[in-house]
C-alpha cells in the first residue's frame, strides 16, 4: 500500500474523482467490476489511490463514464486558464506501458475540442477496447518517430510529419515500431 503522504496530488485526485463518479450513478463496486470487467478489488485500490492505473484501465473506466481521458483529467485539475504554458501543461505517465500524455490544451465544458502530446517509447504497445465516447473525431499528427495505429480494424504505418484522422468506433492500438520513442499531437473532437 502506497503512503497517501506520497501519492501525487494529481493522482490523489484523479482516485477521488474515480470513486465520485462510480457514486454519482449509483454504482456498487461490483457493478463497475461488471461494466467494466476490472477487478473489484483493483477498483476499490484506484479509488483509495493505492495504485495508479495503466493507461489501459484509464481508458476502460473513461468509457464506462463516457468521458474522453483528458475530459477526466481536466476535471481533477483546477479550472483550466486560457493560457497554458508549457511548464503547466499536466503530464500523465504510464510506466508500464512507456505512455507519457501531456495536455496541452485544457479541455473546457464549452469546447469541444483539445490537444494532447502522446509519447511512447520504443516497443510500447497500447491497445483500447473502445472509445471511451463513441464516434470521437481523432487526429494524430506524428511529430517525431514513426508509430503503427490500428482504428476501427484499420491499420496504418506512420512516421514524421503524417497526419491520420478517423471518427473512432471501435477498438484502437498505439504501437512504437521504430527504434526511437514517437512523438504526436492528438486532436480529440468531441461528436
Amino acid at each position: 500500500m502506497r503512503d497517501p503522504e506520497t501519492v501525487a496530488p494529481l493522482e490523489a485526485r484523479l482516485a477521488t474523482r474515480l470513486g465520485d463518479l462510480r457514486l454519482e450513478r449509483g454504482w456498487s463496486l461490483d457493478e463497475l467490476a461488471r461494466r467494466t470487467d476490472i477487478s473489484r478489488s483493483t477498483l476499490s485500490r484506484l479509488e483509495r489511490g493505492e495504485i495508479s492505473p495503466t493507461a489501459t484501465l484509464l481508458n476502460t473506466l473513461c468509457a464506462a463514464y463516457e468521458r474522453t481521458m483528458s475530459r477526466l483529467l481536466a476535471e481533477v485539475e483546477a479550472e483550466p486558464p486560457q493560457v497554458v504554458r508549457a511548464a503547466a501543461q499536466p503530464v500523465w505517465r504510464d510506466e508500464t506501458s512507456g505512455f507519457a500524455r501531456r495536455s496541452v490544451s485544457p479541455p473546457h465544458a464549452g469546447l469541444r475540442g483539445e490537444v494532447v502530446e502522446g509519447t511512447l517509447r520504443p516497443g510500447a504497445d497500447i491497445a483500447y477496447d473502445g472509445p471511451p465516447v463513441p464516434g470521437v473525431e481523432q487526429h494524430i499528427w506524428v511529430l517525431e518517430g514513426a508509430v503503427d495505429i490500428t482504428a476501427n480494424g484499420q491499420a496504418y504505418e506512420l512516421g514524421a510529419g503524417d497526419c491520420l484522422r478517423f471518427r473512432l468506433w471501435g477498438s484502437s492500438r498505439f504501437r512504437c515500431v521504430g527504434p526511437d520513442p514517437v512523438r504526436y499531437a492528438l486532436m480529440v473532437v468531441l461528436p
